[in-house]
């Protein structure tokens, strides 16, 4: 098996280390990853200026990395059109240091990763461990290894990813397949004032999490100590809302 692996922490960080570790069991590992830390930097790619590389080589591996000074897309999207001989059987983007639940796979860089992987018709999926401290990646990579010959056999459709969450600290009381739950951040905007009086803003908050007791989300799931397993697609289109939409006068 060939696998590209990306994620938005950085190249150098622990998670995507562990990550290929793991791979290399069982199969070729190919890594393109920003060069520093892009968290939270969504779907964005670069077309102002030119993309840089710095090619890694691992000791004692075959594998090759790829540091890249753009986003987590721009490492999926070169990573498949010009730095892989044949495509990979697999797209995965993690592991992630924190979790990816509900509306946080609008901002995630590390999904984001994974959608670029769908959008050239690979199979995707997007890993993250729901802890913020002293993360243990083994134990997530080493699930991740017995989960992926599950996901090349029966294959997502075209246009779905998996976005998955993996609770940290406990073992897990199983799978569960969820939807993504409710969730937004309060207190969002801290306002501050710097040394020479200038009003600067940082970005921060705590999240909430709306539906964190209806058993079928992704919120609740982690919440309960399961993995959750969520379908992502890229159509967000409301297809129930069409019809209503077209009756507006003005649409007609």
């Amino acid at each position: 098996m060939r696998f590209l692996v990306s994620n938005d922490d950085g190249i150098y960080a622990d998670g995507i280390k562990a990550l290929r570790r793991a791979l290399e069991q069982i199969g070729d590992v190919i890594v393109v990853a920003p060069d520093r830390e892009r968290s939270a930097s969504g779907h964005g790619i670069t077309i102002h200026r030119p993309l840089r590389t710095k090619l890694l080589k691992y000791k004692g591996s075959s594998s090759l990395g790829y540091a890249v000074d753009g986003t987590p897309a721009d490492c999926v999207k070169l990573g498949l059109e010009a730095l892989v001989e044949e495509p990979p059987d697999l797209v995965l983007s993690g592991i992630n240091l924190g979790p990816n639940l509900g509306t946080d796979v609008l901002y995630s860089g590390t999904v984001s990763a994974a959608f670029e992987g769908i959008i050239n018709h690979v199979p995707a999926i997007a890993i993250s461990l729901n802890t913020w401290a002293e993360p243990n990646f083994a134990e997530a990579a080493q699930f991740i290894t017995e989960y992926i010959p599950h996901v090349l056999k029966h294959r997502p459709p075209p246009g779905v990813m998996l976005n998955i969450n993996i609770p940290h600290g406990i073992k897990p009381k199983g799978i569960r397949v969820t939807k993504l739950g409710n969730r937004r951040y309060i207190d969002v905007v801290d306002r501050r004032t710097d040394p020479r009086g200038r009003v600067y803003f940082w970005m921060a908050g705590e999240p909430e999490n709306i539906d964190e007791h209806d058993p079928e989300t992704d919120v609740n799931a982690i919440k309960e100590g399961y993995v959750s397993v969520t379908p992502v697609q890229i159509d967000v289109t409301n297809y129930q809302y069409i019809k209503k939409l077209k009756e507006w006068p003005i649409n007609k």
